[in-house]
């Protein structure tokens, strides 16, 4: 027999009423991005004092009992000496993390007949709970909020998310408090809690304006091949000695790209409030943009962790954004071959004996490398005594397979310091990123919302001689054929950024100059 959010007495077989308290609150697990609602039913029975979690529960989990015991004391609350029983069910999905601390404390006070049963069982609740009653925030309340609406119920988290929930919907009724007692005062209709509402006006800095390309000065080839990677959400890579200016370009491509669509921005969100990166509870309104150390492991880099604690890695925290790899060849071998896979799909799924998850994983590729280990190959005067050899050597550190990947590839000359003071401003990222919304436009339009990056190039229309260019191109260039759908792809970004409907053999030209050409061994 199964209680659902309320309380029962249970006639036992003796001639006196052996009185079983049974009651339900909603919670939360997690699956990737996805919140799973679990029922967290508490037992009340008579037997010897004891308080028992089951249900799969891990550590964190299991020592909610002692959080949720001091909680209740600092209330000036003591546990009933019975028997008391916490299942989480369904019992063959593992629970794990403190979220559960709300849950199990509102589901025992229902059980004591603390809170009325009529009240907590129109919500669900995420949460964790200090020793003295304070509600403290946990990754996740996006998402969870997400499943409440799905539920059909409210969602208690704590005040510092209560904005974070909110962006799950207007019609969610959603109870904020700061601390167990001040929930329980308002479901006793002691007080009421104030209703959370969007902030009226958004801080600047979550809008996310970023570094102006009009920082940079000279470099117009990096220029272009920065507008184009923008305009088709294409991987680039830049090569250049130290100080050359990779990095500064690579910082400032984010306010080039154009504004998320709802969709892409409550997807995102999604991520980062699981990964508990959502600053102070606004949704990610624009491009990320991750560039982690090149010393980052590859569990780091692509998601995982250890037992089932699976957790998005730098790929999925772009998403839909820009993960750019300095120094490149320093990156351990193994975490950029991991890469080689969520290029492709747009999606990495971490697979561990007990659990699969799989999270979005759609980035758009900048990495940045010297032309070898000491950085000033082709510089006469300051390169090593290995040169060549020491550029082969350091470019072979990335694979084959990897470099393949990369659509587009410029070396960054460096400007010399009379230059730098000579010349005048360059064109800001606002024009420049005015031209790469047109560009969005007519291709998402073209390819039913796919970008150039991602588009097969049967959807491209070509003329025959720019076909034949291309063809030509990539025989003597030796091209894969990941290679020459790649380099149509760039070819169509350059058409759409003139405003061209036919890609035409200029278009290919273009492209084929940003085509990484490896050292000829032969």
């Amino acid at each position: 027999m199964r209680f659902l959010g309320y309380n029962r007495c249970i006639r036992g077989f003796s001639d006196d009423w052996d009185c079983m308290t049974i009651s339900c609150v909603l919670g939360f697990a997690f699956s990737g991005i996805d919140a799973i609602p679990v029922r967290v039913e508490v037992q009340l029975a008579s037997g010897l004092p004891s308080f028992l979690i089951v249900g799969l529960a891990d550590k964190a989990v299991a020592e909610a009992r002692e959080r949720v015991r001091a909680a209740l004391s600092a209330m000036g609350l003591t546990l009933p000496a019975k028997r008391i029983v916490v299942n989480l069910a369904p019992a063959n999905i593992v629970k794990e993390g403190s979220h559960f601390d709300l849950p199990i404390a509102l589901a025992l006070l229902t059980a004591m007949g603390v809170v009325p049963s009529e009240e907590s069982g129109r919500f669900a609740a995420i949460g964790e709970l200090s020793l003295d009653g304070r509600i403290n925030p946990v990754p996740g309340v996006l998402p969870a909020a997400l499943c409440a609406v799905d539920q059909s119920r409210g969602l208690i988290c704590g005040a510092q998310q209560g904005h974070e929930a909110r962006w799950a919907g207007d019609g969610l009724d959603i109870l904020a408090p700061d601390s167990l007692l001040a929930l329980v005062n308002h479901m006793t209709g002691e007080q009421v809690l104030p209703p959370v509402e969007l902030p009226e006006r958004l801080p600047v800095e979550s809008i996310g304006t970023g570094p102006d390309l009009a920082d940079v000065r000279g470099m117009e080839t990096a220029r272009r091949a920065l507008e184009i990677a923008a305009a088709g959400a294409h991987s680039l890579l830049m090569t250049g000695p130290p100080g050359a200016g990779k990095s500064m370009l690579a910082a400032r491509l984010p306010s080039l790209l154009p504004d998320l669509t709802s969709t892409e921005i409550l997807e995102i969100s999604r991520i980062h409030s699981i990964s508990g990166h959502l600053p102070m509870g606004l949704p990610v309104f624009r491009p990320p943009f991750r560039d982690p150390h090149h010393s980052t492991s590859q569990i780091a880099l692509v998601g995982g962790g250890n037992g089932n604690r699976i957790r998005p890695g730098e790929v999925s925290l772009a998403h839909r954004g820009v993960l750019f790899l300095d120094e490149l060849p320093e990156f351990s071998r193994a975490a950029l071959e991991a890469l080689r896979q969520p290029i492709e799909t747009g999606t990495i799924t971490v697979a561990r004996a007990s659990a699969h998850v799989t999270y979005p994983a759609r980035f758009q590729l900048v990495a940045a490398m010297n032309p070898c280990r000491c950085g000033y190959l082709g510089d006469a005067s300051q390169e090593c005594r290995k040169a060549p050899r020491c550029g082969e050597e350091y470019l072979s550190r990335i694979s084959g397979p990897m470099l393949d990947r990369m659509d587009m590839a410029v070396h960054v000359e460096p400007v010399s310091p009379a230059e730098l003071a000579g010349l005048p401003t360059g064109e800001n990222s606002a024009a420049v990123a005015a031209r790469v919304a047109v560009a969005r436009t007519r291709q998402t339009a073209r390819q039913d919302g796919l970008t150039n990056a991602e588009a097969p190039p049967d959807l491209f229309p070509t003329s025959t001689a720019a076909r034949d260019y291309a063809v030509r191109a990539a025989d003597r260039l030796r091209l894969s054929a990941r290679g020459f759908t790649r380099l149509l792809r760039v070819a169509r970004t350059i058409a759409d950024l003139a405003g061209d409907e036919e890609t035409g053999q200029p278009h290919v030209a273009e492209a084929v100059s940003y085509r990484l050409r490896r050292p000829d061994r032969r």
